[in-house]
């Protein structure tokens, strides 16, 4: 039975999703097995089984159950499977006998075997995945199954199972027997989508069924003797919960990251079933400060929200409860009508209006606010109505997703918001007739006339109002629309990843980290966690500076190295540790679009270009500038409303941080001086490196979980960080060489590059009277050792992927030839096969190194090839010495200095 119990309680869509492997819309996937260039493995989600069609695949004639795909692919006994899917299961599975046919299962046993079932249906059913999508909801995120009342009809042989069902309600004898005269079985809840109900202990104790026939009456059902709570009980520590009046609503804010980080979510049963058990589970939780009810916008809905918090009110004195104000019906109709956005704006509006609103009128023995159909914002709009009705023609924007326009002829109500641009004007509107208070809905673009003019019709006819009178209104509401979407525009900005709050919890884990000593070390070895393998210094180096882009004064890198060196993907890496809101990543550029960006866009943003080496020089020069000048100015025509063409100005602001890629820096002269050069490892160890941690990966030896986490937390980390003013007391003491190349610039890089490092430190320095950080020597050290490969590349004549196939290329000549390495003639054909570069390569590094007259050719021909000869053997080891031991020796002496200053402060003596 243990390995039966197995195959009833883990799914193969979890064995899967363990392993990284998802199957295509055909349910196929490459086989992990063999090398497999197109997918030959079919997964057949109904059996819980899979099958490879592949000859080639040592699995090929089997298929395989869950237990048989963790063996081959952990490559273990069958035993060492069972036990790895016992852990997968996340359930203590012991040996037991099996049960009799008198026997029945348990319920717990029943349901939890029931609902993998169903669970796994809706992988074979097309018409639950259309009802599961059109309700907004996505089943691969929330555990959702489908009963196509057909589950009866292979257990035969399993009478346990057949007399669990009867037992606990999913089936009944039918009252005619079979065509051979057995006993038939009619299923509970037959095409219905199915959620779980989880006790104390997160075990199934009940089941909900939603229809998804429109022409059934009855729409939901519960199976007999359910208890348990859906999604579950919440955590003993949650903070914030919200309750919703249906399951359906809870599953819908459930998938909806930017509300589970911040709150529990718990459905009401109806807006009379908020239960016994609910009220305990409730009232249980010790560190509850807020309770927002999420109920329906009907009369219904809000008398429960107002009974339920009374009666909780009693229980938990000390929590604050919340209505909150939705703009259309119900939490899953505002899912499907607009994005998961909206919930979280409304939940930051949110507030207790509702409830102080409805007690001040029954304390003064009026009537309850709530007195028929008409929603919660309706009502408080009528309420401001009847003090002051404010003019026919005035669009009333108090509640920002439900914008209301009253004329003659009807209420006219925009719910859920506007959209963004001015190129079309697609809302969802209800109208309601003044006299009859009926409604009608319908989604709406209001700039094509033929879909006004047939809405006009239709309301018409449904309302029993004149259709010329709808068009009036309708043209004089989009005048108005317009106007409010143009002020909207001129006000923000376009619309933007939402921000994530810090909880405070966080807040607390992250101020703990940021006083760490070392710190820059600690982030450097969090980068090594994320998989960027290797480039110990550059990765410190580039997140630096990608974190400059919420200073006012910003840092820019320029990447270096050659074709399929990994830069692209250092660059995503680091990119991928900053917050997703301040992040901009551009493959390439068209001449102009930099200009057409909304004036505020890259306002102290991070902009990662891919590669830069295509850029036209209009695109170049205005992403020069951008960096530079933190701002980009252009004249343009502008159209009057008389159509008179007249000039104007467009301004996009910055500042940026920016990171991008070349395999050519030599040739960007004039951003080379505005930039940091950071050139890629392409070191043999290097590579090593990398094949080593891929074979790791293949293997899954490497939590990929895991990496993303530290990605998650080094976001946050950046999030906690505040744009401080520096002040760097040692700044005149510090001199840079004389050989670099402009040596202004530099000299302001390296200055800004020791705020930053100052800034990461913010949490471990002091502040002068204006509250200004203090730069401390040890920033000034980690400012330099970080740098020092760009200081060395900005004194090098040769550009990162060139020094390091030049410094290759001398270190082969002298173990090849020895004390005739500074004479030996060597061709590109022996070099690129030493080197192991490709022959484009070569023959662009050759030709590099010809110009700037490092080699020379010795002979050969056109034809057959020519021979080159080192002409300029440099000594490149002794240059980058040479400026480590000065910079070294300068900080000595700031040390010293600061060593022998009696008052103790950070300032020189």
């Amino acid at each position: 039975m243990e390995i039966q119990t197995i195959k009833e309680r883990l799914t193969l869509s979890q064995v899967l999703a363990h392993y990284g492997l998802k199957p295509d819309k055909h349910q196929r996937l490459h086989c992990p097995f063999h090398a497999d260039k197109t997918p030959s493995m079919q997964v057949y989600y109904k059996t819980q089984t899979c099958y490879c069609f592949s000859s080639n695949c040592k699995t090929h004639g089997k298929a395989m159950d869950v237990i048989d795909f963790v063996m081959h692919k952990e490559g273990c006994t069958k035993h060492e499977a069972i036990e790895k899917c016992k852990q997968l299961a996340g359930v203590d599975v012991t040996i037991t006998t099996p049960p009799s046919a008198a026997e029945t299962l348990s319920r717990t046993a029943v349901l939890l075997r029931m609902f993998t079932y169903f669970k796994n249906a809706v992988y074979n059913s097309k018409p639950a995945q259309e009802y599961i999508a059109a309700r907004g909801l996505d089943h691969a995120r929330l555990e959702i199954g489908y009963n196509s009342g057909q589950f009866h009809h292979g257990t035969r042989k399993e009478e346990a199972l057949i007399q669990s069902c009867l037992k606990v309600g999913l089936l009944s004898e039918h009252d005619r027997p079979g065509r051979t005269g057995e006993i038939s079985y009619r299923p509970f809840a037959k095409h219905c989508i199915v959620f779980a109900l989880r006790n104390q202990l997160n075990h199934i104790t009940g089941l909900y069924f939603r229809s998804t026939l429109n022409d059934q009456d009855a729409k939901h059902f519960y199976l007999k003797d359910s208890i348990g709570l859906y999604p579950g009980y919440p955590a003993d520590d949650v903070i914030k919960l919200i309750i919703t009046e249906s399951i359906i609503d809870a599953a819908s804010l459930l998938q909806i990251k930017g509300i589970t980080d911040q709150y529990s979510v718990l459905a009401a049963y109806g807006t009379n079933r908020l239960n016994d058990e609910m009220k305990a589970a409730i009232t249980g939780l010790g560190e509850l400060k807020e309770i927002v009810f999420a109920f329906d916008n009907d009369e219904a809905g809000n008398k429960a929200a107002l009974k339920y918090k009374e009666e909780l009110q009693i229980l938990l004195p000390s929590v604050k409860f919340i209505k909150l104000l939705l703009p259309c019906k119900d939490v899953n109709e505002t899912l499907t009508a607009h994005n998961e956005d909206v919930f979280i704006s409304l939940l930051q509006d949110r507030t207790a209006d509702f409830f102080l609103s409805t007690e001040k009128e029954t304390e003064s023995g009026a009537k309850l606010l709530i007195e028929s159909s008409v929603d919660v914002s309706a009502v408080a709009e009528k309420k401001k109505l009847s003090e002051k009705d404010p003019p026919v023609s005035v669009l009333d924007t108090t509640h920002p997703h439900k914008l209301r326009y009253s004329a003659d002829t009807a209420h006219y109500y925009v719910q859920g918001g506007l959209p963004k641009t001015t190129d079309h004007l697609k809302i969802m509107l209800v109208i309601e007739s003044k006299a009859t208070a009926l409604k009608a809905r319908n989604r709406v673009d209001l700039y094509e006339d033929k879909q006004v003019e047939r809405l006009c019709k239709e309301v018409a006819e449904k309302l029993q109002l004149r259709k010329d009178l709808l068009e009036a209104d309708l043209y004089r509401l989009t005048d108005l629309l317009e106007t409010h979407i143009e002020k909207q525009l001129q006000q923000t900005s376009p619309e933007q990843p939402a921000i994530q709050v810090l909880t405070v919890k966080e807040r607390n884990e992250l101020e703990s980290f940021a006083r760490k000593p070392k710190l820059i070390k600690r982030l450097n070895e969090l980068l090594g966690q994320t998989g960027i393998v290797g480039e110990d210094r550059n990765r410190i180096f580039l997140l630096v500076i990608a974190i400059s882009h919420k200073m006012p004064e910003t840092l820019h890198a320029l990447i270096q190295g050659s074709s399929g060196s990994g830069k692209t993907r250092l660059l995503k890496q680091i990119s991928d540790c900053m917050p997703k809101e301040s992040v901009t990543k551009l493959t390439r550029l068209s001449d102009k679009v930099l200009y057409n960006f909304p004036e505020q866009y890259f306002m102290n943003r991070l902009l990662c270009l891919e590669d830069i080496d295509g850029l036209s020089e209009e695109a170049e020069f205005a992403f020069r500038e951008l960096q530079s000048n933190g701002e980009l100015n252009s004249a343009t025509s502008i159209k009057l409303e008389s159509g008179q063409i007249t000039s104007g100005q467009k301004t996009v602001k910055g500042p940026i941080a920016s990171l991008a890629c070349t395999t050519r820096g030599e040739i960007y002269e004039d951003n080379m001086s505005r930039v940091f050069l950071i050139a890629v490892d392409e070191s043999a160890e290097q590579t090593k490196r990398i094949i080593e941690y891929q074979n790791k990966k293949a293997a899954g030896l490497i939590d990929g979980q895991k990496e993303n986490e530290t990605k998650s937390f080094i976001q946050k980390f950046v999030r906690l960080l505040k744009p401080y003013s520096v002040i760097n007391p040692f700044a005149g003491q510090l001199q840079l060489p004389e050989e670099a190349h402009k040596i202004r610039r530099l000299n302001d890089l390296l200055q800004s590059f020791i705020k930053m490092v100052t800034i990461i430190n913010q949490y471990q320095r002091t502040r002068d009277e204006r509250g200004r950080l203090i730069t401390a020597i040890e920033d000034i050290e980690t400012a330099v050792a970080v740098m020092l490969e760009s200081i060395v590349l900005k004194v090098d004549e040769l550009d990162g992927s060139l020094r390091q196939f030049y410094e290759q290329l001398k270190m082969y000549l002298q173990k090849q030839y020895g004390a005739k390495h500074q004479h030996v003639e060597f061709s590109l054909r022996e070099v690129r096969q030493a080197l192991k570069v490709s022959k484009t390569q070569a023959f662009r590094y050759a030709g590099d190194l010809v110009n700037l007259e490092y080699i020379r050719q010795s002979g050969g021909h056109i034809n057959k090839g020519f021979t080159y000869k080192i002409s300029y053997w440099d000594n490149y080891q002794a240059l980058r010495e040479k400026i480590k031991h000065n910079l070294d020796e300068q900080l000595k002496v700031i040390k010293s200095g600061t060593l022998r200053n009696a008052s103790g402060t950070l300032e020189p003596a």
